[in-house]
């Protein structure tokens, strides 16, 4: 079994030393929170993510869920840890307090899944859903839904789920063929089938809140024709009990690569006398509403990129201190393999990978907070702009990282990495379906240079570069030789950022297929820049830091300075990928199947 320390050092740094979330907690932003309750906080989720769900992780991969006689059992252990995960109120934490949360910044939220995460990716993929449809309901929802439905979503005592793929219609939303008939109660008939749901059905709690889309007889065509219904598996009552069994089914659930503790079904809804529903927002207006829980649920799935990128990080470096293989050039003595470079490159790879992409997720968290709750208009704004923008590199970036960080993690334990008894091979696949679900990364890229640079006339793209770049400046203008060349290094990166950005907005316009052929590498460079630029900040702050903090200074500015080194020079070629390499789209497609 793997072992999971939790990180609240790492989190706690990247928070108060790169993110500035500290800034806006001495600003009075959040009230009367303080750094000591988020320390508190933090420590408290990493005791529970490392006793309580850690140790569940290899028992879910091996059991897995499971549908017999129309009900799915979840494995061993996994009904428990969510009763205590949702009984100590992790689920509202970060919910406001008049509908049962504790108020506390989205950014803690993210901070904490990160953890859990880490500690079992299966697990928290349950609340990281339930939290959007609390999101969702609060926002939209009628005064009936947050009297009846909202406070038990809020609480964890239900679960929620989000209905969205079918089987002819899976990112293009425009194919949905659910249906729903309006009735004289103000309740509406849905009737279709979904696939991919996920914790679409199990015994863990009384109840479960699905959020589906489907169509009106005389919706418009296309996506402008989808509207939102919130069913649940077990109608309930006007007093808050609950009543009859919804006409909602689980027909199926998926054979899955990885994440197998994690429900992934098939739902049939209305095969008898139709599955009652309660509108959503307004009709016709669904995605609308849907995307309230959408753009926080890619954020989430960003940090379940770097939670798993954390296990199999960790877990890599525990085995190189432990396996003894081979010796040093000139030594006669076996050697831990961490002695050997090659190895230490990938385990430098790995954890600064996971930094960089944790630096950008706990950031775009922080903007969230501060676009609703900050006193200034101003501030709220920009910051709003700015969630937009890095939504999509959070989420794909981040995601990404996942997969390249547990692919290194059994690179390093050699072939013991492919046998499953050790479970870094587990990381691998549990991470793997990331970059796939809640948009696929190549729909990231297309949304980043389709709509988001164009934001008030790139104006948010080009202040978000000039930060970039003045943080490369107050680099070079320290020139601390333990620093290396990192602020060229990041001056270079963000050079090839600005360079592709002008060329993408110079030509997208003219050459639509070749800007988007070039979409997904410039996500991968603006991920790079940024995450780059985030842990030299996180080094600068970390030059300052006392005497008595010595380790962790000098961990965090080797991170910060092999990142620099060691990927940044990808910058300039992924540059010239967008700027030129897409003229393969002139090729006639069948070229493909024949070369």
């Amino acid at each position: 079994m793997t072992i999971y320390t939790p990180h609240t050092s790492d989190i706690m740094h990247v928070l108060n030393d790169v993110t500035g979330f500290g800034d806006a907690i001495e600003q009075g932003v959040f009230g009367d929170l303080d750094v000591d309750t988020i320390e508190a906080v933090l420590q408290e989720a990493g005791k529970f993510a490392a006793e309580i769900v850690a140790p569940l992780n290899q028992v879910g991969d091996v059991q897995g869920a499971k549908l017999e006689d129309g009900k799915v059992t979840m494995p061993d252990g996994w009904t428990e840890a969510y009763t205590q995960w949702a009984q100590a109120g992790w689920n509202g934490l970060y919910m406001p307090e008049d509908i049962g949360g504790q108020g506390l910044p989205l950014t803690m939220n993210i901070a904490i899944q990160d953890m859990m995460n880490a500690a079992s990716m299966s697990f928290a993929i349950c609340s990281t859903l339930t939290q959007g449809v609390a999101d969702a309901l609060q926002k939209h929802g009628s005064d009936m839904l947050k009297q009846q439905f909202l406070p038990k979503v809020v609480s964890g005592e239900w679960t929620g789920t989000m209905n969205l793929t079918e089987p002819q219609a899976g990112s293009d939303l425009a194919l949905l063929r659910a249906k729903a008939e309006r009735h004289d109660d103000d309740t509406y008939k849905i009737t279709g089938t979904k696939i991919f749901i996920t914790y679409g059905d199990h015994e863990m709690t009384d109840n479960i809140i699905h959020l589906v889309l489907a169509r009106l007889p005389d919706a418009p065509e296309g996506t402008r024709g989808i509207s939102l219904f919130a069913v649940p598996k077990y109608l309930v009552n006007e007093d808050g009990t609950l009543g009859a069994r919804n006409d909602v089914k689980c027909l199926k659930l998926e054979e899955k690569l990885g994440i197998h503790a994690s429900v992934t079904a098939v739902m049939a809804y209305g095969e008898d006398e139709g599955a009652i529903g309660y509108l959503v927002g307004e009709e016709n207006r669904g995605l609308n509403c849907m995307f309230t829980m959408m753009n926080q649920a890619r954020l989430l799935v960003g940090v379940q990129g770097i939670g798993v990128a954390e296990r199999a990080t960790q877990q890599a470096i525990a085995y190189a201190q432990e396996r003894k293989q081979g010796n040093r050039p000139g030594g006669k003595e076996t050697v831990a393999i961490i002695e050997h470079p090659d190895i230490r490159r990938m385990l430098f790879t790995m954890k600064s990978l996971t930094n960089a992409a944790r630096a950008i997720c706990l950031a775009t968290g922080l903007a969230t907070d501060l676009s609703e709750k900050s006193p200034d208009e101003e501030t709220r704004a920009k910051n709003a702009n700015l969630v937009a923008l890095l939504t999509p590199i959070a989420k794909a970036f981040s995601t990404d990282v996942g997969v390249e960080v547990a692919s290194l993690g059994i690179q390093v334990h050699g072939g013991m990495g492919y046998m499953e008894e050790t479970g870094a091979a587990q990381h691998y696949r549990d991470a793997r379906i990331a970059p796939i679900y809640e948009g696929t990364n190549g729909i990231q890229a297309i949304d980043l240079v389709g709509r988001k640079l164009p934001m008030e006339g790139a104006g948010v793209i080009g202040d978000f570069i000039s930060e970039l770049r003045q943080t490369a400046q107050d680099v070079m203008a320290i020139n601390d030789p333990q620093l290396g060349r990192m602020g060229y290094r990041i001056n270079g990166a963000v050079d090839a950022l600005e360079e592709a950005t002008d060329w993408l907005l110079q030509n997208g316009g003219d050459q639509p297929d070749l800007a988007l052929a070039g979409a997904t590498p410039y996500l991968r460079l603006f991920g790079l820049t940024t995450g780059g630029t985030y842990l030299a900040r996180g080094a600068l702050k970390a030059l300052k830091a006392q005497e008595n903090d010595k380790a962790p200074v000098a961990s965090r500015i080797a991170l910060a300075r092999f990142f620099a080194e060691n990927q940044l020079p990808q910058a300039h070629g992924l540059s010239s990928i967008i700027r030129g390499g897409g003229a393969f789209v002139e090729f006639d497609a069948n070229d493909i199947a024949v070369a």
